[in-house]
């Protein structure tokens, strides 16, 4: 831990060495609210975000706050180490271009539904009567056709190898244009009952739905639909990849089992009931990973920066948390400002992926050190494999 904030109503600890006064602020906010449980957790990866700070656990007793576990509701990040070697992994732009055939990226979504995402998508039930009375009836059957799909930003899917040249497969998305629209409907519902019931906060988007009430109830069911879609949709997208890899060796037979020797799937922007110091309490992850003991986790770098395969240590400081990433250190806009094309391909040089003006915003110098990062969570986690990307799908933000 790099310091603690004591002079708020809860105590603010931070693991974040380079923590940017705009996300102090908002993480100051958090901890005045009147249903924070013991204290603000704050990851090495902070920074400032939409109400909440990315990179912060919020744990509370009685309310969630929407907006902060944010819009892309269940975003994460899926892990496979196969048993591929380096030497396997020739010519990498065919086997980009395969990926980015099987898997659509952007905007873009499947043509048709295929069985496995039909079956996933059936699984998951029904949203609640709010999220279908207001959900637009095509958002809801387009989130069929997007199982399976990446989407855009910080999405990616990358082909890496650890320090033994293993082939691993790694990829990080969410739950699409649904799991948006859902995580809208509920914020601006808690919006509108803080102005019913005349409560000022110093940031709108800290609203909040208070447990017991139908509208909690019913954001917490459309909460953990989104998260079981998220996984379902990183699922999808796995198995399409690996079919991907082992066509790229000639070898049609390895199964799915085959190809997998490990897999990691964790949530980083969600909400799970859990017990901290003696309480059972509402914990927020916003950008950042489970990490109790022994549990494995993913925590990547940029585009053209290792990440991290790692087991957590199970700090309760930290409500048994970790960094989701390295974070970013410059807003998109800025990124497009201070970065130029030839930047990008000298920083990507080496990896087969995108190379022009769609990417640019995802520069590998508008994140944080890496490194740095993990140093500074030394305390919650142990690394296990180090990774490198020899291949990195994006799509266009």
């Amino acid at each position: 831990m790099i310091k603690i904030i004591g002079d708020t109503k809860r105590p603010i600890k931070i693991w974040a060495s380079d923590l940017e006064d705009e996300a102090e602020k908002q993480i100051r906010y958090i901890a005045e609210l009147p249903f924070i449980h013991s204290h603000v957790a704050v990851m090495p990866d902070a920074h400032a975000g939409r109400g909440s700070t990315i990179g912060t656990v919020i744990a509370t007793h009685g309310a969630i706050i929407p907006a902060a576990v944010g819009v892309d509701i269940g975003c994460g990040m899926c892990a496979v180490r196969t048993p591929l070697t380096s030497d396997q992994m020739t010519d990498l732009a065919k086997l980009r271009h395969s990926i980015e055939r099987s898997v659509p990226t952007g905007r873009d979504s499947n043509r048709d539904v295929c069985t496995s995402a039909a079956c996933a998508f059936s699984s998951l039930g029904e949203i609640s009567e709010t999220g279908l009375s207001k959900l637009r009836h095509e958002t809801f059957q387009k989130a069929a056709f997007q199982i399976g799909s990446l989407g855009g930003g910080n999405h990616f899917i990358e082909i890496c190898l650890d320090e033994e040249n293993n082939v691993w497969v790694m990829l990080h998305s969410g739950s699409r244009n649904i799991g948006k629209s859902l995580a809208d409907i509920h914020i601006d519902k808690a919006k509108s009952l803080m102005k019913e019931y005349f409560i000022s906060l110093p940031d709108p988007d800290l609203a909040y739905l208070s447990q017991g009430t139908e509208d909690f109830q019913e954001y917490l069911h459309d909460l953990m639909w989104a998260q079981a879609y998220a996984r379902a949709n990183r699922n999808e997208m796995m198995k399409r990849i690996l079919k991907d890899l082992s066509h790229h060796v000639f070898n049609e037979d390895i199964g799915l089992n085959k190809m997998t020797i490990q897999r990691i799937d964790c949530h980083h922007n969600y909400t799970s009931i859990e017990n901290h110091y003696g309480k059972d309490i509402y914990v927020t992850r916003k950008g950042a990973i489970s990490a109790k003991a022994g549990e494995w986790g993913i925590i990547p770098g940029s585009m053209g920066a290792k990440s991290f395969i790692v087991q957590g240590l199970g700090n309760p400081e930290s409500f048994q948390s970790c960094s989701h990433g390295a974070g970013r250190k410059m807003s998109r806009t800025k990124a497009k400002q201070v970065f130029s094309v030839e930047d990008l391909r000298a920083q990507t040089a080496g990896i087969e992926c995108k190379k022009d003006s769609s990417v640019l915003d995802e520069i590998p110098g508008c994140y944080k050190d890496i490194d740095l990062v993990m140093r500074n969570q030394a305390d919650l986690v142990k690394p296990i494999f180090q990774l490198k990307q020899i291949i990195c799908v994006k799509g266009s933000t």
